[in-house]
């Protein structure tokens, strides 16, 4: 009966990632991580793994449906532009952190989301007049390159998808709305750019079994949809403080396992 428990536990990670993932507009592997550790009993190193597999099918698919339909939209170029740094940064972070330990993946994880929380804190909200602002039509590439290589990165060395980083970097550092940028971070957990620092994981056997596996992209599917229904019902001040008491979590609770 073993499989059954990793089953249902693995669709209670998918789920409260996805509802993570789907409310703040981020990809899911941060939640990923962090339960696969706690709800699966996972190696950071594995928990890494694993929230890269479960990330290369189109799980965020219908909550990038849901901001779509809003009205929010995505350019082609940002995308292009951003992928490119993504595909980029994510091979070279699966490969260094195949070289460090589980402490040190752990202690950067904190000082990445510390860093996070710091520019969301710094970033004054433009007033909010209710209205759903398409945002800048054009931004320069390289800003775009350099979160898509920034995100890349964070993702294969830390498995957390770099959904955040696109979000942030987007939102705090390009001034993009908040639900476009997030609209924006989801995209990218259609598109399967985890695919090369998932492919490093997986060549040294860094993953949980298929029972999980099955039951997270299940929980990844349902969860997502209903965290982007959930979102698209608020403000986006309201988005940016669940964006915030989110990655103040994940690094309380990753400091946590770093210290014992």
């Amino acid at each position: 009966m073993t499989w059954i428990y990793e089953l249902l536990a693995g669709a209670g990670v998918g789920l409260v990632a996805g509802l993570a993932s789907g409310f703040t507009g981020t990809s899911p592997g941060g939640g990923l991580v962090i339960f696969s550790v706690l709800l699966l009993g996972a190696e950071q190193h594995v928990a890494q793994g694993t929230s890269l597999i479960t990330q290369i099918p189109p799980t965020g698919l219908a909550g990038a449906r849901r901001y779509w339909q809003s009205g929010n939209r995505s350019p082609l170029p940002w995308i292009v532009w951003i992928g490119i740094g993504f595909l980029i940064g994510g091979a070279g972070g699966g490969y260094a952190a195949a070289a460090v330990s589980d402490a040190f993946l752990q202690w950067t994880y904190v000082v990445y989301l510390v860093a996070l929380i710091a520019m969301l804190l710094l970033r004054r909200d433009r007033k909010d007049d209710g209205s759903k602002a398409d945002g800048p039509a054009e931004l320069p590439w390289l800003p775009l390159f350099l979160i898509g290589t920034l995100a890349g990165f964070s993702s294969g060395f830390m498995g957390i998808g770099g959904g955040l980083a696109i979000t942030v970097g987007l939102a705090a550092g390009l001034r993009v709305p908040q639900h476009q940028a997030q609209l924006v971070s989801l995209i990218f957990s259609v598109i399967p750019t985890s695919i090369p620092a998932a492919s490093i994981y997986w060549s040294k056997g860094l993953v949980v079994g298929w029972p999980a596996i099955t039951g997270i992209l299940a929980g990844l599917w349902v969860g997502t949809d209903l965290g982007a229904r959930a979102a698209n019902g608020v403000s986006k001040s309201v988005l940016r403080r669940a964006v915030i008491a989110l990655v103040s979590l994940m690094a309380l609770y990753m400091t946590y396992k770093a210290l014992s």
